[in-house]
């Protein structure tokens, strides 16, 4: 493996396992996210812009309930059965459910059922994958200790819809040494909600790479320093990040590698085309959500694959509202500083832009609790488990990998090692020996990213490599 040190590419070290948190240009400084607002009259909770605000969308906060009788066995907020009676409700096309701890599991089973604004018919019951804390940000850093984190389901897209149905199902406790369960439940987290969430409407159509990269975009400030971080490809304000040839990569890397020292030459690096990606602007982040500034770790030695555990059941067109859902969801649902994801790709192979601070950048995430630093995440939109990627994501996976990890001179067949965080797999502090492509289940046990497409990055390895020319 080639290894490269890009002054504008990665933020300067400040120790082996600690990421720094810095301005970019034209950047305010970070202010903490707003509180979570109180309940209404009807238990309902509204977080959204003020009516006057230019960018939309919302989430509808629910409080779940006992959906059984309560027993002298059972009290409030540890019935073995809750959730949200059939009930209308304003627009929302993304469900999932938060609750209070972080750090507590649920153990059971979570099921929702919609109704269609275009049909006006009623689903038949989703299941909601329940297993998340393998996301977020590594322990102990400011991310994860913010106080404002939740514990929470995965997200899951059901289309506009405006009313719903949820049951949240303790699992039976553990048998007995003589096989009884004596028909009790494992209790449910406290403080459970429904997160209902409202991505606002469509951003305006891209049209070419050259229409996209107008400079004439009216911008607020943090809009401007999302998009500034990427001003060494693009004009600010770009929709999207046009693609490149290999060759004009290759002059690219090596001017953002910066000159070299006296007597020394640049070695040409082993880096693939550059993909079109579409930026925050792009899918139409809101910019005010997030906090301000940007996290960095000191490089990029691997990616982890992911699958968003969000459902196949969009269409590409859909793919950037999937995103804002996703996007509002980690933020003010679940409490972290950004979407954790630092790109996310559709069925159809559109890459998308995901945490803020520059597609070039070594971004520090919150994807792979206990391996965000020095690595980044991929998020394939969709849920994998019972269900084949498309040949097209897998691609874009490759394609993404290999231009990515060329800029910091990883080789995508290689080895590396990264130092854990601490999750339930390695102990903090372990120097584990991952592929410079994992799975997300390589860093913690959970099913993400789904067995098939884990079965897919083998191939996803191979091309990466041939795209960098090894």
């Amino acid at each position: 493996m080639r290894g490269y040190f890009f002054s504008s590419i990665g933020a300067p070290s400040v120790g082996l396992t600690c990421a720094a948190v810095l301005a970019l240009p034209l950047t305010l400084p970070a202010t903490a996210a707003p509180a979570r607002p109180a309940p209404t009259a009807d238990g309902a909770t509204t977080v959204g812009r003020p009516a006057d605000a230019a960018v939309p969308g919302r989430t509808q906060s629910l409080p779940l309930v006992p959906l059984v009788p309560l027993t002298r066995h059972r009290v409030l907020g540890s019935a073995s059965e809750q959730g949200v009676h059939r009930r209308d409700v304003r627009h929302f096309s993304l469900v999932g459910v938060v609750w209070d701890n972080p750090g507590t599991e649920l153990h059971g089973q979570v099921q929702v059922r919609t109704r269609s604004t275009a049909t006006g018919k009623w689903s038949g019951w989703q299941d909601i994958e329940t297993h998340n804390a393998d996301h977020g940000a590594d322990p102990g850093t400011a991310e994860s200790t913010s106080g404002r984190v939740r514990g929470a389901t995965a997200p899951l897209w059901v289309g506009d819809s405006d009313a719903v149905e949820l049951r949240v199902r303790a699992d039976a406790e553990p048998a007995t040494g003589d096989g009884r369960t004596g028909g009790s439940s494992s209790p449910l987290p406290s403080g459970l909600r429904l997160e209902l969430i409202d991505p606002g409407t469509e951003p305006p159509r891209q049209g070419s790479p050259a229409d996209a990269s107008r400079t004439h975009v009216d911008l607020d400030d943090a809009a401007a320093g999302a998009s500034a971080a990427n001003t060494d490809l693009v004009p600010l304000g770009a929709a999207e990040i046009p693609s490149l040839s290999k060759k004009d990569t290759e002059r690219e890397a090596l001017a953002l590698r910066g000159a070299p020292r006296a007597g020394t030459q640049r070695a040409q690096p082993y880096v693939g085309p550059r993909p079109r990606i579409v930026t925050r602007h792009g899918w139409g982040a809101d910019e005010k959500l997030r906090e301000r500034g940007f996290a960095y770790t000191k490089s990029v030695k691997a990616a982890f694959v992911h699958h968003t555990a969000s459902g196949n059941n969009y269409k590409c067109s859909q793919a950037p509202s999937v995103i804002r859902g996703i996007y509002r969801y980690h933020v003010k649902s679940m409490g972290w500083r950004d979407i954790g994801y630092n790109f996310l790709v559709d069925k159809c192979g559109t890459i998308y832009e995901g945490r803020a601070g520059g597609v070039t950048k070594a971004v520090l995430g919150a994807h792979t609790l206990g391996f965000n630093g020095n690595s980044m995440g991929i998020a394939a939109i969709g849920t994998f488990s019972s269900s084949k990627p498309s040949a097209s994501a897998v691609t874009a996976v490759a394609k993404l990998t290999a231009w990515k990890l060329g800029l910091f001179g990883a080789n995508p067949k290689g080895k590396t090692y990264l130092k854990s965080g601490g999750g339930n797999l390695y102990p903090k502090g372990k120097n584990v020996r991952l592929n410079v492509i994992s799975g997300h289940r390589d860093g913690y046990a959970t099913d993400c990213p789904g067995k098939h497409l884990y079965s897919k990055l083998g191939s996803a390895r191979s091309a990466a490599a041939r795209y960098q020319g090894r």
